[in-house]
């Protein structure tokens, strides 16, 4: 495939994963969030969710679902959106939190968290998932496979996953042994050595690990 070939391509899978927000668009609401979260699954480590809102004229290539993409180019991505975008917003729920309310209400805290912190109030909210959030007084539309299908939700992983994962980098080196600097706290063959060798740190989530407390 020529280097003219993958770039048609790319504004193409553009085009197509602004489907969700055109719509919006279209019918007058100009301030569409895309929302998504990070560490559902992880041992260690909060759950992070993030929104965005991004422009109509936006044309970023190369947006995609966090997991699909390298490191660098979360990287590349995350600095370019925070630029263009027309706001977005961090939220985070930590272990403790995820070990009184479940995983699922976590999420859903962290997500409405990043919602009420933008700097522009949004007029419809595109969700990640199967689900929406209650405690948001918005209109909301739950997306299956949300990162891989709209854009400003793919847009929401890349910033979720950047944050996370420096967070628990940082982590790492205040907690060493659990190898978190690779794994970013899910339950690797290294991470459970860790824990096997010396016990759970205070990030860890005790309702996740009831076999090494």
């Amino acid at each position: 495939m020529t280097k003219a070939e993958r770039l048609e391509m790319q504004k193409e899978k553009l085009q197509m994963m602004l489907q969700h927000e055109r719509r919006l668009w279209a019918s007058g609401r100009t301030y569409v969030a895309g929302v998504d979260e990070v560490g559902r699954g992880p041992l260690a480590g909060p759950v992070v969710a993030a929104a965005v809102i991004l422009p109509q004229d936006f044309d970023v290539l190369g947006i995609d679902d966090s997991k699909k993409l390298s490191p660098k180019k979360r990287e590349e991505l995350c600095a370019v959106i925070k630029e263009k975008a027309l706001a977005w917003a961090i939220g985070w729920q930590g272990p403790e939190v995820i070990d009184a309310v479940n995983i699922l209400e976590a999420t859903k805290k962290a997500m409405a968290e990043a919602v009420n912190g933008l700097s522009v109030r949004p007029q419809h909210v595109l969700i990640d998932g199967n689900f929406t959030v209650r405690a948001l007084d918005l209109p909301q539309t739950a997306i299956v496979k949300g990162d891989a299908n709209s854009t400003s939700i793919a847009a929401a992983s890349i910033l979720a996953k950047v944050t996370r994962d420096r967070y628990m980098e940082e982590m790492a080196l205040q907690y060493p042994g659990y190898a978190f600097e690779s794994n970013k706290g899910y339950g690797t063959k290294a991470h459970y050595d860790g824990l096997k060798a010396q016990g759970p740190c205070p990030i860890h989530r005790r309702t996740f690990i009831s076999d090494y407390l």
